[in-house]
């Protein structure tokens, strides 16, 4: 991906080397709920039960995050959540390149919104190493990057990047850009009302009626990261030879079945939150195709 020299969001809040933001994170204190819209958290959660001994299946099926209507900070979109950090240059450049992709996430979906007669609120990205407070409690970088549909904040540690390329064989700038278009569709599902109805829905049924609706709404945010690159792919000179390649990696490495069966060595559909590495794929293919939102409503035609 071409990105350099592209205009940058400021929308970003530089938290990295503010230390511990409030306690235990999410095994000691109240922690962010996993229905939290975590890109890389069902892994890491299986790893954990490994490692601590406890049953995954209580956190991957504790429920959806609490949708309270924050309203936005003062300081959204005016770059004042900036802080100067020591860094390398590899880190300098990577938190450029999550502040072009996530403007041109702003672009993408400022004008889809726009076209349909409403007005985008953009969300802010917090940067963050080890843990952070968010408005849906506190997280550690274990938790992978996720969205909290409380505060309209997206929260990543770099370093998940770095788990990406290494553990998850998901290398490439490209694959780090769908991370972030992840996650915003989380945000446009919480700006739509999806995000509270699906979690009314799930106080209503069975604990895998509940999983199978959360499934869904991973999907839909991969086939609006799948709108998002098929933008991206009409705008000159930014994407290379790849990169599309490398989002579809990317998609298929963070699917339930993959995760589980490398952690666990074992498959069970049934608890799956995200979708299966084909789902996953196939939904990012649809937005990609697509373009448009009509296209994603993986409610219906899931």
């Amino acid at each position: 991906m071409r990105w350099q020299g592209r205009r940058q969001s400021e929308n970003v809040e530089d938290q990295r080397g503010m230390g511990s933001m409030g306690g235990g994170g999410m095994l000691g204190g109240r922690g962010v709920r996993v229905g939290g819209f975590g890109i890389g958290g069902t892994l890491v959660i299986l790893l954990l039960g490994l490692v601590f001994g406890f049953d995954p299946s209580i956190l991957l099926n504790g429920g959806p995050v609490e949708q309270a209507p924050a309203p936005r900070s003062s300081t959204m979109g005016q770059g004042q959540g900036r802080m100067p950090t020591a860094q390398s240059g590899a880190e300098g450049d990577l938190s450029n390149f999550v502040s072009v992709v996530l403007a041109e996430t702003e672009d993408v979906w400022g004008d889809i919104f726009s076209q349909s007669g409403r007005r985008y609120e953009e969300p802010v990205l917090v940067l963050f190493s080890n843990s952070v407070q968010s408005g849906c409690g506190s997280a550690r970088s274990s938790m992978g990057p996720f969205y909290c549909p409380a505060d309209h904040k997206l929260y990543i540690d770099l370093s998940f990047y770095r788990d990406l390329r290494n553990k998850l064989g998901a290398p490439g700038d490209f694959a780090q850009a769908y991370v972030i278009a992840h996650e915003v569709g989380h945000h446009v599902q919480n700006l739509l009302g999806i995000s509270r109805d699906v979690q009314a829905a799930q106080g209503q049924v069975s604990r895998s009626e509940a999983n199978a609706l959360s499934v869904r709404l991973e999907l839909q945010a991969d086939c609006y990261a799948g709108i998002w690159a098929n933008r991206m792919a009409h705008q000159e000179a930014v994407l290379e030879q790849g990169d599309i390649e490398e989002a579809l990696n990317a998609a298929s490495a963070v699917g339930d079945d993959r995760l589980q069966a490398q952690s666990t060595g074992m498959v069970t559909p049934d608890s799956f939150t995200h979708g299966s590495s084909a789902q996953r794929v196939e939904w990012f293919r649809r937005g990609l195709n697509d373009g448009s939102p009509n296209s994603c409503d993986t409610f219906r035609n899931g």
